[in-house]
Parts: C-alpha cells; sequence; structure tokens
C-alpha cells in the first residue's frame, strides 16, 4: 500500500473496493469475490490504465503448484472460479486482471 501511496504514476487505488458475483464450485452457492485492489496509473508512455489486482501465494494459483496439499487443492480451485468471474467482470468493465505472487512482489529486479 505504501507503495501505492508513494508511486506518482499511480494516480488512484483502492483496498477490497471491488465485489463481483460467482458460484463456489464446492457448495454450488452464489457468493462475492473481492478481489485486493483495484489501481489507476500511467504507465511509461503516460497512457492510463486501470487494473483489478489479486495478491495469492504461488501456492494458491494452479493446481499444480499446490502440489498435494488438500488445502492448497481446495484453494486453487476456489481461486479458479472467483478469478474466472473477475476476468469476465474486468473484460465488461475495459479493466484489466492480475494475479500477483511472490514471484512478482520479491523479484529483486531479476526479470
Amino acid at each position: 500500500m505504501q507503495f501505492c501511496d508513494n508511486n506518482p504514476n499511480i494516480l488512484q487505488w483502492a483496498s477490497e473496493a471491488i465485489h463481483i458475483n460467482y458460484r463456489n464450485p464446492f457448495t454450488g452457492r452464489p457468493t462475492i469475490y473481492v478481489p485486493d485492489f483495484m489501481i489507476v496509473y500511467n504507465d511509461a508512455t503516460g497512457q492510463k490504465h486501470a487494473e483489478i489486482i489479486e495478491v495469492k501465494p504461488t501456492k494458491e494459483t494452479t493446481l499444480e503448484a499446490a502440489g498435494r496439499s488438500p488445502r492448497a487443492q481446495a484453494a486453487a480451485i476456489l481461486n479458479a472460479a472467483k478469478w474466472e468471474a473477475a476476468r469476465a467482470w474486468c473484460k465488461n468493465q475495459g479493466l484489466k486482471f492480475r494475479i500477483i505472487t511472490e514471484n512478482e512482489i520479491f523479484h529483486q529486479g531479476k526479470k
């Protein structure tokens, strides 16, 4: 959040400000997904962008990354349902949806 506050290219940001409807794959019930951030920023060329961003550990992003952990597998399945709904919602709103893991946060400039 300090990054958002201190970055001059970030024009606006909010935490947990968006609510997206989705169906829980385990219960079949409709529920609400609340992504971590909404950020509006200017890129290096000065073009304005708006993104919805979710921050998650890598092990909760895919079944492959979850390994044999039942908890991580369940989280990956639930997250896939949330993110499918988020991508559709963002497309409808003209926004980008991005998932950030520790790999992006702690890359230390080695990308």
